[in-house]
C-alpha cells in the first residue's frame, strides 16, 4: 500500500522550487556581474579588488593582517594571498611586517588604493541604487532585508553544523 508523503523529498526540488532557485541564482549572479562590469568599465578594477580596498579603508590605520582580511572578505586564505599579490603589483596595497607577530603580515592601503576607492564609490553606489533600490518599492526592500537576514542565519547555521552522514 502506498503511503502519503508528509514532507517533500529533501534530495529533489519541485518545479516551483527549481523556478525560484533559478530566478534567485540568475539575480545573484547578474547583480555581481553588473557591479563588476561597471567597476571594470569606469575604474579599471574588479569587484574583488574593491572588496579588499573597502575592508582596508574601514580598518584602523587602513591596514589589516591577512587573517583579518580573510575574515572580512569570507574568502579562503589562498584567494586573499593571490588577490593581495595582484593588488600589490598594481600599487593599491603593500605588505608590511608585523612587529607584534613575526608570522603575520600587515596589508596596508596605499595612497593609490585610497584614490581608487574615492574615485570608484560614487559610480558604484549609483549602480547599486539603480539595480537594487530604484527597482524595489520600500515594502519590497523591507521584505528582501528580512529574507536576506533569514538566509544569512541559515547559511551561518549550515557552516556551523556537523556534516550529515545520514543517507535516509
Amino acid at each position: 500500500m502506498a503511503t502519503v508523503r508528509t514532507r517533500p523529498d529533501p534530495r529533489k526540488l519541485s518545479d516551483d522550487e527549481l523556478e525560484l532557485f533559478r530566478a534567485f541564482h540568475l539575480m545573484r549572479r547578474g547583480f555581481d556581474r553588473t557591479l563588476d562590469a561597471q567597476l571594470q568599465h569606469d575604474d579599471g578594477i574588479s569587484i574583488s579588488e574593491l572588496e579588499v580596498l573597502m575592508a582596508l579603508t574601514r580598518a584602523p590605520g587602513r591596514r589589516l593582517r591577512v587573517r583579518d582580511l580573510v575574515d572580512a572578505t569570507g574568502w579562503e586564505k589562498s584567494r586573499v594571498s593571490h588577490q593581495v599579490s595582484r593588488m600589490t603589483g598594481r600599487g593599491f596595497v603593500e605588505r608590511q611586517e608585523c612587529a607584534e607577530d613575526r608570522r603575520a603580515t600587515w596589508i596596508h592601503l596605499t595612497g593609490d588604493g585610497r584614490r581608487v576607492v574615492v574615485r570608484a564609490l560614487p559610480k558604484h553606489s549609483a549602480t547599486i541604487r539603480r539595480i537594487l533600490f530604484d527597482a524595489l518599492s520600500p515594502e519590497q526592500q523591507d521584505e528582501l532585508l528580512g529574507i536576506a537576514r533569514t538566509m544569512n542565519a541559515a547559511i551561518t547555521a549550515e557552516d556551523c553544523a556537523p556534516p550529515d552522514d545520514c543517507d535516509d
